[in-house]
């Protein structure tokens, strides 16, 4: 395996989207975090293309057009195009097992946004983190490796707490 130089426009465009991405993962206004998932994921176009990688370059377009579409519709319908579109450029860019990863991670990313909510969207998203976790690592991204992590650990946390949440919930309705 290659050791990536941190320094390289491509290392350091990746910790442009890390930025980014931690940014988005911060905001409580959803709207603010879809539009900074939407620069996020444009950042993250830039520095696949600096690592040579098309397809993942591509798929991170389709989750930017993804992000942005999703401040103004949750409709099935813009879902259901927005995953054909990106199976179908996954067609024409991918040229290994490994390319169909971004493909792969767009495409549950936008299945967890349009059709799932709570903790349901959060595990579907968590899917989305590791293809993108794993073809980051076999990339050499540091800012991506880094950021994929990051979100992993703030969405499973999300995850356990709201799931306490919900039992407690649970139980204290009980004990009325």
């Amino acid at each position: 395996m290659n050791i990536p130089n941190p320094l390289s426009a491509a290392q350091i465009s990746g910790y442009f989207a890390f930025a980014l991405g931690i940014l988005a993962f911060l905001q409580k206004d959803d709207r603010r975090l879809r539009a900074l998932v939407g620069l996020q994921a444009f950042s993250y176009a830039v520095h696949f293309v600096l690592l040579g990688s098309i397809a993942a370059a591509v798929a991170s377009l389709v989750t930017t057009v993804r992000a942005v579409l999703s401040l103004y519709t949750r409709s099935p319908a813009a879902a259901i195009a927005i995953l054909v579109v990106n199976v179908g450029l996954g067609f024409v860019t991918v040229r290994s097992a490994v390319g169909w990863l971004p493909v792969a991670a767009s495409s549950a990313g936008t299945l967890a946004f349009f059709f799932f909510a709570g903790i349901p969207m959060r595990l579907v998203l968590l899917g989305s983190t590791g293809f993108w976790l794993a073809n980051n690592l076999i990339l050499g991204s540091i800012g991506g490796t880094l950021l994929e992590l990051f979100i992993a650990l703030a969405n499973g946390t999300t995850c356990v707490r709201l799931s306490r949440a919900a039992r407690r919930a649970r139980r204290d309705g009980r004990a009325s």
